[in-house]
């Protein structure tokens, strides 16, 4: 499987995500944000997290007009499977790939540490090694995840199963972490082709660096 890993000024999760992809037997290229095209033979393309552009105006909206997303573009029309992760996500909402807008955390205060998601539904191709309603314990790290849609877009979310992930605590109840609408961590597009979400699946590889429970949410893409 080949998997292309975007870069843009400010990421910093691309080698991270290239050694969880490799580690999983996946061929990984890195491609720059000035290229025009994202390599041909790609069968996942993920845009990862980071301060693209230093976050300087929204996160993710300078990333947005970057030359390589006219191609990300097309690859997303043509159903090529995407995966945007924090800052990745943030993207994907800017260029109007996934609905909904992201805001600053309401504590106004950088987020760092596990935290525990509840897998909302697993039909779709990046969570179905996982179980309805199975809990996972995923590193987030972000300063503006507070995810935001308005009262029919989040009808419409619920309605095509495009809730992916939610916040929760260790026994399952919803929890609000930052804010975010129906506590939502996670969705995709309503093709089920691209998706996004703001914990680090690639930073929860090994035990030895805190859990491992990304490895089946990353490796769903491998089937």
């Amino acid at each position: 499987m080949k998997v292309s890993v975007l870069q843009f000024p400010g990421t910093n999760c691309e080698y991270d995500t290239q050694y969880a992809f490799e580690q999983l037997g996946a061929n990984v290229e890195i491609v720059w944000h000035k290229e025009k095209n994202i390599p041909e033979d790609t069968d996942l393309l993920v845009i990862p997290g980071g301060f693209s552009y230093g976050d300087y105006l929204r996160s993710g909206a300078i990333a947005r007009f970057a030359n390589i997303m006219d191609s990300v573009q097309e690859y997303a029309a043509n159903g090529g499977k995407i995966l945007g992760i924090c800052n990745g996500f943030q993207i994907l909402l800017e260029a109007g790939l996934l609905p909904g807008a992201m805001k600053r955390n309401d504590s106004l205060h950088f987020i760092s540490k596990f935290h525990n998601l509840k897998v909302v539904d697993n039909n779709n191709t990046f969570l179905s090694l996982l179980k309805e309603n199975e809990l996972v314990n995923i590193p987030v790290a972000h300063h503006d995840g507070n995810y935001f849609i308005d009262a029919n877009g989040l009808k419409e979310l619920e309605e095509n199963g495009q809730i992916l992930l939610r916040y929760c605590n260790e026994e399952g109840s919803e929890s609000n972490l930052n804010g975010s609408i129906s506590n939502i961590a996670g969705i995709c597009n309503k093709e089920k082709n691209v998706f996004g979400l703001m914990p680090h699946p690639e930073r929860a590889m090994e035990d030895l660096l805190g859990g491992d429970d990304g490895v089946r949410m990353l490796k769903g893409f491998l089937q």
